[in-house]
């Protein structure tokens, strides 16, 4: 590989948070909004994803999840490859009307 290129990785977000207070469900809103201010996609209700611009990019980015943990629950990280991301299949018994089966990603950087 070039130095010039630039590997395009994915960082995926996945969550399962207590919710049963108002401060746990107030703790686990404030982490999704900074997931989704951070520019962070949701694609389920606790899996969220992002681009990221090469390995550094995704370690900063995991560095400032790290910042950003709620007291309580279980959170990982995951890093996959463009291509990777790229297979990733969208399986539903009935589609809601903002998902679709076999719809594109386009991705913009």
């Amino acid at each position: 590989m070039k130095s010039a290129e630039v590997r395009v990785l994915w960082l995926f977000v996945l969550f399962d948070l207590p919710v049963g207070t108002k401060a746990e469900r107030r703790a686990a809103t404030r982490f999704r909004n900074y997931l989704k201010d951070d520019g962070y996609m949701m694609l389920q209700l606790s899996v969220y994803a992002r681009v990221c611009r090469g390995e550094d990019a995704a370690e900063k980015h995991i560095a400032r999840v790290c910042k950003n943990l709620p007291t309580s629950g279980s959170i990982r990280a995951l890093q996959v490859t463009d291509k990777q991301y790229a297979r990733m299949r969208l399986l539903l018994g009935k589609a809601e009307k903002n998902e679709k089966i076999g719809a594109t990603q386009l991705v913009l950087l």
